[in-house]
């Protein structure tokens, strides 16, 4: 394979300024990024967006702060006020629980185009704006502003909610402002050059990035395509108008439903539709909801749930993506844990229902049941089957985070209320934006009442420029699948050729999660059939065990593949996800079967023999570990 070393701390991939990955390379570098080491701090130039706030932003933020923040304020920014009062009622709400109540404030801000363009140099809030009102030029942002011990509050609302700007539209934001010299004059009381040294967050700082301009990055082999035709695709990107941008959405929108059977990357208005392929023919575009991430579906379908049904406590079955349970434990009444995803947690869930049907007939015993198909990092599908009937017997809601298998791959909406995917992954494969998608299912006894209360209440808040990207980056979404599909199989097969499970002497690999060996009946049931014959494979990502920390460490850092966050993507991706997951709660991941020592790998698009003999070379680094 190609040479596919970069920094610690830049862009994955390189020359990426939306990157949605940073450079991890070594097993050393992930443990000093967790314990916030000078070392590995100092490099970073980027990091997932949701946990690492963007440079745009960053400085976007300062701005703010400077122009309306008083003395020991930080803020962050939203989309709309909606968001920013979410933010502010968390900050509150959490702040109380700790004995401390911190109040925050909100701030409005419109940017006028005609500042930059008369060089007036200022900022203004709502009311101070002397354009029109409902001027088709202004821009509003929302400034939740806080002091700045309540900082940690309000980054948790930013990562498990995600629905923070995006840098992209932090981009446009600044490129509205006029350009001031002497610097912005701060607002009396305000602070000016507080930052860095006040920072003490790991994920909310800046650097100056080395980086250049964005880039697809579908390459099968790595390589960086010309940037001179990388910065025309961008530029284009940027300057299609707002009417180009709502055809993408609902090109996405058509896109996910499965109703579209061209890529008509065009949008037009009379496209080649069909009945939906996702196992539910009334589904329609309009059953599709777009939102600025993943976790900002997830989480806006807890809030859906909430809004909709009696109240009651969530179940989060499966051990999942950390912000998943975070968000049912921090929003609500609270959640219950069945974190191994098993059979026998099935029977313990029916247990629960009927102790708690029991104990109060007149309330539901739940609001929802929230599931990963299959699940982050162990590869385990649930019985959906069995859990709708007890949705059904209980009535309470199915949300189903398809992200891994990928509709592609399997149907899942048949057995839910909701299903939510990150687009950021496998979706877009290109590790350059951001987005999530929610869908309804028109058949679920729930669709009236869910579909009548996203009608009030929800607020397309994608940013135009993010969608734009997203449509490109998916239009050869299914092919990209396909490949990926058939490379994971391949090296998940070699992998357990070597390992313990196959009596081989000298594994170190002690276990493969996969979808292929792990509760693979369950997962069969789901699997896409065409006239009966198998067509959907078993998704791009696995993760493995070893016998000793020290083989774990080997093979992680021989693996010749970038080495970061995030899944999907285009090329080969790994990281040790226990150590960045939940490093600060390793006993207890252990509890559920995900050992400190797992390496969680997303496959790419490589040529096939090119990724066996890449991942040989570590599993033979590895394997020497035992006779060292």
């Amino acid at each position: 394979m190609p040479d596919t070393a970069i920094a610690l701390g830049s862009p994955v991939p390189p020359f990426t300024p939306h990157a949605i990955s940073v450079s991890l390379p070594t097993w050393k570098d992930n443990v000093g990024y967790e314990e916030g080491q000078k070392r590995v701090m100092d490099a970073m130039v980027c990091g997932y967006p949701r946990f690492f706030i963007h440079p745009s932003i960053r400085k976007l933020a300062q701005i703010c702060e400077q122009k309306f923040g008083a003395l020991g304020e930080q803020c962050m920014l939203f989309p709309t006020q909606k968001i920013a009062d979410q933010c502010r009622s968390f900050i509150h709400s959490r702040s109380s629980q700790e004995g401390k109540l911190v109040s925050a404030r909100l701030i409005q801000l419109m940017i006028c185009p005609e500042d930059k363009e008369l060089k007036r140099g200022v900022l203004v809030n709502s009311s101070d704006c002397g354009c029109k009102d409902g001027s088709a030029s202004l821009f509003d942002l929302h400034i939740v502003l806080f002091p700045s011990e309540a900082f940690p509050l309000a980054k948790q609302f930013w990562q498990h909610a995600g629905s923070g700007i995006s840098s992209r539209l932090a981009e446009y934001c600044l490129s509205l402002l006029p350009d001031v010299s002497p610097p912005w004059s701060p607002t009396p009381g305000s602070v000016t050059a507080r930052y860095p040294q006040k920072n003490s967050n790991r994920h909310y700082s800046v650097k100056e990035p080395r980086i250049a301009n964005d880039q697809g990055n579908g390459n099968a082999n790595f390589g960086s395509e010309s940037l001179d035709d990388d910065y025309l695709e961008e530029r284009y990107g940027r300057n299609l108008p707002i009417s180009a941008a709502a055809k993408a959405k609902r090109t996405l929108r058509r896109r996910i439903s499965g109703v579209l059977i061209q890529n008509d990357s065009a949008g037009s208005e009379s496209p080649d539709l069909r009945p939906s392929t996702r196992g539910i023919t009334e589904l329609s575009e309009d059953d599709v909801y777009l939102f600025p991430s993943g976790m900002n579906a997830i989480w806006s379908a807890h809030q859906l749930a909430l809004a909709t049904l009696p109240p009651a406590q969530s179940v989060c079955f499966g051990f999942p993506y950390t912000d998943t349970l975070k968000v049912l434990q921090k929003w609500g009444p609270g959640c219950h844990f069945f974190g191994h995803g098993i059979d026998s947690d099935i029977d313990q869930f029916e247990a629960l229902l009927e102790a708690e049907s029991k104990a109060n007939p007149s309330s539901p015993p739940v609001l929802a049941l929230f599931t990963e198909f299959p699940s982050n990092p162990l590869l385990r599908s649930a019985d959906l089957p069995r859990l709708r009937k007890l949705a059904d017997r209980y009535n309470f809601l199915i949300v189903v985070d398809e992200t891994i298998g990928n509709f592609m791959n399997v149907k899942v909406l048949p057995y839910a209320d909701i299903v939510v995917s990150s687009l950021t992954k496998v979706f877009s494969g290109a590790s350059n934006v951001m987005g999530g998608s929610l869908v309804l299912n028109p058949q679920s006894r729930h669709y009236a009442a869910l579909k009548e209360k996203l009608a009030a209440t929800y607020q397309d808040c994608y940013f135009d420029q993010d969608a734009i990207f997203m449509e490109r980056n998916s239009r050869d979404f299914d092919r990209r699948i396909k490949v990926i599909d058939t490379n994971a199989e391949a090296v998940c097969d070699f992998l357990r050729s070597r390992s313990l499970a196959n009596n081989h002497p000298g594994a170190v690999v002690k276990e493969v999660f996969y979808p292929k060996y792990i509760t693979r009946e369950h997962y069969e049931e789901r699997r896409i059939k065409v006239d009966g014959v198998t067509s959907g494979g078993f998704g791009g990502l696995f993760s493995v065990t070893f016998t000793s920390d020290a083989a774990s460490k080997v093979f992680f850092d021989i693996l010749p593949c970038y080495k970061g966050p995030s899944l999907g993507t285009n090329f080969t991706l790994a990281c040790p996800f226990t150590i960045l997951a939940h490093f600060t709660e390793l006993d207890w991941a252990a509890e559920y079967g995900v050992e400190a020592g797992l390496v969680r790998i997303s496959v790419g698009l490589e040529d096939t023999t090119t990724l066996l003999k890449a991942f040989e070379t570590a599993l033979s680094a590895a394997e020497a570990t035992k006779a060292a």
